[in-house]
């Protein structure tokens, strides 16, 4: 699981867009993935705090990310994600689909996930131990839909179709679950984040129609 991170500000260029929503994509699979690596956390720290992408809407909770980056230093961060994601038994919060889809893990919706991933050509690595529906897997899905060069596969429909069957639904939800845990301050505001992209999406694929 990794992404190329620059954590610029963007011109307003098509090219650029794409990009810019391929690396946040990218960002927010490594915050989920795994607690932020050093490098990660420094980028975060002396980004500029203009939203990663055009338009006002991503600005004010871009900003809040950086500022929680800032506020933190990488051992209570990292800390903070092992409190809220790992442990033994049931995590405090739960970043998979099927979860807040079904209620439980590995049921329906993530065979949907493997069948749409099939027919787009993907499968898990075979280092990676959590189910495809884990969101930080589903954010590497978007960012090579947006990022990949297999036009067959990598377009706006494609990107469209898979954001509102496997992601959409649910995204929502698991940001509500992180932004009122107690224990989350930086995860809070990558969730605030998560969901306000979440929309910006959202509403730039109902253009399309």
């Amino acid at each position: 699981m990794s992404a190329s991170v620059s954590l610029t500000q963007p011109g307003s260029s098509a090219l650029d867009e794409e990009t810019a929503r391929a690396e946040l994509y990218g960002v927010l699979s490594q915050l989920y993935y795994a607690p932020p690596s050093p490098e990660l956390l420094s980028a975060l720290r002396v980004a500029v705090t203009e939203a990663p992408m055009e338009g006002g809407f991503l600005q004010e909770p871009w900003q809040q990310l950086v500022a929680a980056a800032r506020a933190q230093d990488d051992a209570a961060i990292a800390a903070e994600y092992d409190r809220l994601f790992g442990g033994v038994g049931k995590p405090e919060v739960f970043v998979y689909a099927s979860h807040y889809l079904a209620g439980f893990l590995n049921e329906k919706p993530l065979a949907r996930l493997r069948t749409s991933l099939d027919r787009l050509g993907l499968a898990r690595g075979d280092t990676m131990p959590e189910t495809e529906d884990h969101v930080a897997y589903l954010c590497e899905v978007m960012r090579y839909l947006i990022a990949g060069d297999d036009m067959a596969v990598c377009n706006l429909t494609a990107q469209r179709d898979f954001f509102a069957e496997h992601i959409q639904p649910w995204l929502p939800a698991m940001c509500n679950a992180l932004e009122q845990h107690p224990a989350a301050s930086f995860y809070a505001a990558v969730a605030r984040l998560t969901r306000a992209f979440a929309a910006v999406e959202a509403q730039g694929f109902d253009m399309l129609d």
